[in-house]
């Protein structure tokens, strides 16, 4: 790992340790991870170096969020923009020991939506969770974005982030499930309700199908059930949309956000909540409590069937928040390209001879 950020003298920007088997569980599945880290503004790449050890490469971007991929495309939302990474490495070639290498190929500026979650549907249309305007939206030629649907008791669009909405599912390669903190209608009106205000919502139906969570992020489809994190309480489960509440499979010490599934493995992120009027009077305090446990940064890989925590990956030191995680499936050891470093002048790959 090369960061560009120098440690305090007290504090080192980053240090990272996993549990043993971690590295080996990344070789076995043949991928890398990808997670964004929220305030501090990084996205983190995971894999592995030659000698089997963990491997974690950093670039800089304000406020990266959502993400979303599939081995050779990268999507990530920052600040005021949406990007595109591609993967410029043509099957087995390296590049300083990578074998990939994420380039920014198009960006959209969007101005600061408070963009969360991202999604590119089976036709190709990138859906993203607009949170500042309560809807989901697609990219836009020339505006800012297209409002594709917003929740039914959300009167109208305005920048005003009235319910937080934040989380997208897709089925079916189409979007299906949203989840917001709170059903209010008012200007951030959600953080009087964090406690159990939370909802999950069908919107193809705009029906809700799960309520009385507690700040849910990060809802998925996988192997027919409907996944997410029930942040405020630190539980990871799931719910059978078309009936029955949501069922609680794992605590795990810290605020959630961010999930992706590897076989019979999900991979959550946690967060160290900030004691502020968003987290602060959350279950998870008290949950913690009872345990006797400190919030921690990092990742958990959570065996599906049983329900344990079998690997982990710690993040100390000034970064205390992820937002996001996917898999980068088929890959060993990932990297970026930024915009601080002149690498970006000199990594040009030439498609294709084409004709007039």
């Amino acid at each position: 790992m090369d960061p560009h950020t120098h440690p305090s003298p007290d504090e080192p920007w980053l240090e990272v340790t996993s549990s043993r088997g971690f590295p080996d569980w990344l070789a076995e599945h043949r991928i890398g991870l990808a997670c964004t880290t929220y305030q501090t503004g990084k996205l983190l790449l995971l894999g592995l170096r030659p000698d089997g050890q963990l491997a974690v490469f950093e670039r800089t971007f304000n406020r990266c969020m959502g993400l979303w991929a599939d081995g050779q495309t990268l999507w990530m939302s920052s600040l005021y923009q949406l990007w595109r990474f591609e993967n410029a490495l043509a099957p087995g070639h390296l590049y300083q020991d990578h074998d990939r290498l994420y380039v920014p190929r198009v960006g959209y500026t969007t101005g600061d939506l408070d963009t969360h979650d991202i999604a590119v549907e089976s036709g190709g249309r990138v859906v993203f969770v607009n949170t500042k305007f309560s809807c989901l939206a697609t990219l836009h030629d020339r505006d800012s974005f297209t409002p594709l649907w917003r929740p039914p008791f959300v009167s109208r669009l305005a920048p005003e982030d009235r319910c937080h909405l934040n989380g997208l599912a897709l089925e079916d390669g189409r979007a299906r499930y949203a989840t917001a903190v709170s059903r209010s209608d008012v200007a951030d009106g959600w953080r009087e309700r964090r406690r159990d205000g939370g909802v999950v919502i069908d919107v193809r139906t705009n029906a809700v199908v799960a309520a009385g969570l507690s700040m849910p992020h990060s809802p998925r489809v996988y192997r027919g059930r409907l996944w997410l994190l029930n942040s405020g309480t630190g539980e990871f489960g799931s719910l059978d949309p078309a009936g029955g509440p949501f069922a609680p499979l794992t605590f795990c010490p810290g605020y959630l956000r961010g999930l992706a599934f590897v076989g019979d493995s999900a991979v959550t992120g946690l967060s160290r909540p900030r004691h502020d009027r968003t987290f602060g009077g959350l279950a998870l305090d008290e949950a913690l409590a009872a345990k006797g446990a400190e919030a921690r940064c990092g990742l958990h890989v959570i065996d599906l069937r049983s329900g344990d925590v079998v690997h982990w990956v710690r993040f100390e030191g000034m970064v205390r928040e992820l937002y996001d995680v996917v898999t980068l499936p088929g890959t060993v050891r990932p990297m970026a390209l930024g915009f601080k470093t002149d690498e970006i002048e000199r990594a040009i790959a030439v498609g294709a001879e084409g004709t007039l």
